[in-house]
């Protein structure tokens, strides 16, 4: 039953993930212009459509095309990978990093699906903050994939810490 509640996690947050990245990317190609600014908010947040050859903010984009394919596109599928097999194999995990792992998963295949389907590109459409501090462009993959980074590395920081990091999902 344990095993069962943590592949039904995983594949919730992964599909629910997935379904909003893909939902949102298509809002953002079919309604908004490139170079057009949307504010929305009192300006907190910014709808602006790019395509990004590179990782998240743009790192990697001026990488050789066989350089950035290799470090983005398998290396993506690596990180999925990994976050998968840990999320469904690991003896001890805890509910934070279950969902973190399974955030890791539905962001990255989310960006590699564009990637994939887009020659390289991912389309990016969200900025963030206040005045002139911003975020730079970014999507709903982009923010799982960190929303799931932040969480496993909380869990392993209280771990770490002697602090309970949550409910464990027993093998």
């Amino acid at each position: 039953m344990v095993k069962t509640a943590r592949w039904l996690v995983i594949l919730l947050v992964v599909l629910g993930c997935v379904g909003c990245d893909r939902v949102t990317k298509s809002e953002a190609r079919a309604h908004l212009v490139p170079g057009a600014t949307i504010s929305l908010a009192a300006d907190t947040i910014r709808l602006e459509y790019t395509e990004n050859p590179g990782a998240f903010l743009g790192l990697g984009q001026s990488l050789p095309t066989v350089a950035r394919t290799v470090l983005l596109d398998l290396g993506g599928l690596a990180l999925v990978a990994a976050a998968l097999l840990w999320a469904l194999t690991s003896k001890r995990i805890t509910a934070s990093q279950t969902v973190g792992a399974a955030l890791i998963c539905g962001g990255g295949i989310g960006n590699l699906i564009d990637r994939f389907t887009h020659g390289g590109y991912v389309v990016d459409f969200l900025n963030v903050g206040i005045g002139p501090l911003r975020t730079g462009i970014f999507n709903i993959a982009d923010f799982a994939l960190l929303a799931g980074l932040a969480l496993v590395a909380a869990s392993w920081t209280l771990a770490d810490r002697g602090q309970p990091p949550g409910p464990e999902f027993l093998a």
